[in-house]
Formats: structure tokens, sequence, C-alpha cells
């Protein structure tokens, strides 16, 4: 038995439900507002250990370096506007000691949730002084912060690649703050 609807009320109420699902859907994609801000609902797929590639500045030059506790430092080396309304830090942990040294677990920040999945960046904030807001890093519907996680200790002289990622400010703000507990915060700018 099929249905016919041949009257324009009829084909109306089968189009409504189509026009429901396929707007819910692109909603669903991202893509703007306050949809990127990270809480429990957001919807990643990424996993907090895989990364995305280090990208160098533009001449490969280092847009900050952050000095911190027992000879470490973050060269930081792009700050990267992606298309889904994020931004995303890369850089170099380094060990610029003599001697080995164990990453801070205050680089995690002090948020339960994030803590409870191990050593990471977690506590790194971006700041536009412009608009006076600060940024969080994004987690994933299981509270894993967006940055590099699980760290080893860092032998005298050893760098590691690590990233974060953030809600992207608004696209005037270019110029940000970088702040990560225990380090010298550093001003970088936001390129893409």
């Amino acid at each position: 038995m099929s249905i016919r609807f041949t009257t324009r009320v009829g084909r109306g109420l089968v189009a409504w439900p189509i026009a429901i699902g396929l707007a819910l859907g692109v909603a669903g994609c991202g893509g703007g507002g306050d949809d990127d801000k990270p809480d429990a609902s957001a919807t990643s797929s990424e996993s907090s250990e895989s990364k995305p590639d280090v990208q160098e500045g533009d001449s490969g030059e280092v847009l900050a370096e952050l000095k911190g506790p027992s000879g470490l430092f973050l060269k930081v080396s792009s700050a990267q506007r992606d298309a889904g309304g994020f931004v995303t830090v890369n850089g170099d942990l380094k060990n610029d000691g003599d001697k080995a040294v164990n990453v801070p677990a205050q680089l995690s920040g002090n948020e339960t949730e994030i803590i409870r999945n191990g050593k990471s960046l977690g506590g790194a904030t971006l700041v536009d002084p412009k608009g006076k807001k600060r940024y969080y890093v994004l987690r994933d519907t299981e509270g894993r912060p967006l940055t590099t996680t699980q760290f080893q200790p860092l032998k005298a002289g050893e760098s590691l690649p690590v990233f974060m990622q953030f809600p992207a400010p608004p696209a005037n703000a270019t110029e940000v703050t970088l702040q990560l507990p225990m380090f010298t915060p550093g001003a970088i700018e936001i390129s893409g």
C-alpha cells in the first residue's frame, strides 16, 4: 500500500520533518557560535593522545618562549586558527637543564576532570586582552583535554613536540597571551 499526497498541505507535512532533520544535521556539524565551547556535550572523535602535525611559523620563527621550572621551556612555533572554530598551538617542550626532569603535574591545571586523565597541558589558557576573555583548553566528550598527554621524564637537552587546542577567539583577536602554570606568559600571534 502506498500513500499519495495530492494536496499542498499533505506535501508540506512530509517536507517539515525532512527540513528539520537536515537543519539539525547541519547544526550538529559545528561551525559557529557557542557550539565550540568546551563542555561535556562536546563531540570530538579526536583522542587526547593524538596530536596535530607540528607546524612552524611562516618562516620557521619562534612565536614565543615561555620559561618554566627546572630548566624547562616551551618554544611556541605556531598558533593556527582551524576551520572548525579552534586555535591549535604547537611547539616544543624542552629540558634545557643538565639533568633529567619530570614534567610538573601542575601543568594539568586544577580541574578534577582533567587531572583524572593524567599529566597534560590542560592548565594552559589563551587570554584575549582586548576582548577581556580567557579561553581554556578544549576537552573531548570523556573529559580528556585536547593537548599532549602522558609525559615521560625529559632527559637533559631533550625536546618533546606538544600541542594544545582552544576555542577560537573572535577573528579580530589576532594577538593573545598564552599562559601555562609555573611558566612565564608569552604573547603569540594567531594566524589563519
